[in-house]
């Protein structure tokens, strides 16, 4: 029986979950299509404001691809092509999210789940989580193209040790690597979740996406052109902008509309 994922709403607020029980949610290829589906359908969302990616229960996020499966669709060339450009498709959905994105990490993120959990904008794992990716114990190497998230988070000689040793490694060195971005008790770490998304929910809307945008263009690296530069003031002709002006001016909370 393959896995889902699972989307509930509350307000601005979805929660995506990935849920494979019996599995630690390993992550199959039914739930890499319906991962891509789902979350390109969010992004398309304008009264969405934030996506908490999370695994069912408190025992894993998800630990890593189903291995059962990848003997029927991984066995051969063009059958792992096809496999990894879904999973690669989902990865890339949750990047491309113009809502800001954060995992909740609590137990295992293994392999393909620490592959989703980097994509998040925020990871904020409990105390007791535990990363890795030993496929050097299972004679596959990760797929090229899965490891650039990774690489930017942890830099080449961090994710060179996580690949080489194929060790287990708790939240504290998660964080040292640059892996996780908070980590809290267990008893916190889903309330300190949804919290982080009702502060994000507070700000403006657009001012979240413009943000990520102009993130993601400048690690392009080459220099911002002058039509850029004055691109970055779109914000200027928002309504969004004056109302939040004018609150700071009244001394009240700010009631943005996205637009």
């Amino acid at each position: 029986m393959s896995g889902c994922v699972l989307c509930t709403r509350v307000e601005s607020v979805a929660t995506v979950t990935l849920s494979n029980p019996g599995k630690l949610n390993a992550v199959d290829f039914a739930m890499w299509q319906s991962l891509a589906a789902l979350l390109a359908e969010l992004s398309r969302d304008e009264q969405l404001r934030c996506i908490v990616v999370r695994g069912e229960g408190d025992q894993a996020f998800a630990a890593g691809g189903d291995i059962e499966e990848f003997v029927s669709r991984r066995d051969t060339l063009e059958r792992a092509m096809a496999y990894h450009a879904q999973a690669g498709a989902a990865l890339q959905a949750l990047a491309d999210c113009r809502q800001p994105t954060i995992a909740l990490l609590q137990g295992a993120c293994i392999g393909g789940g620490l592959e989703i959990a980097a994509q998040c904008d925020l990871r904020i794992a409990a105390q007791s989580s535990r990363f890795g990716a030993p496929i050097n114990k299972l004679g596959f190497s990760m797929y090229p193209a899965e490891m650039a998230s990774l690489l930017r988070l942890a830099g080449a000689a961090g994710l060179l040790e996580i690949l080489l040793e194929g060790r287990i490694f708790g939240a504290a060195e998660a964080l040292a690597k640059g892996l996780v971005t908070r980590v809290v008790s267990d008893a916190e770490v889903v309330d300190e979740t949804y919290a982080s998304a009702r502060r994000i929910c507070a700000g403006a809307p657009l001012v979240a996406r413009w943000h990520k945008q102009w993130l993601r263009r400048l690690q392009q690296g080459d220099p911002l052109s002058d039509e850029e530069l004055r691109a970055s003031f779109a914000f200027l002709d928002t309504a969004d902008y004056r109302e939040g002006l004018a609150a700071f001016t009244e001394k009240r909370k700010p009631q943005f509309r996205g637009c």
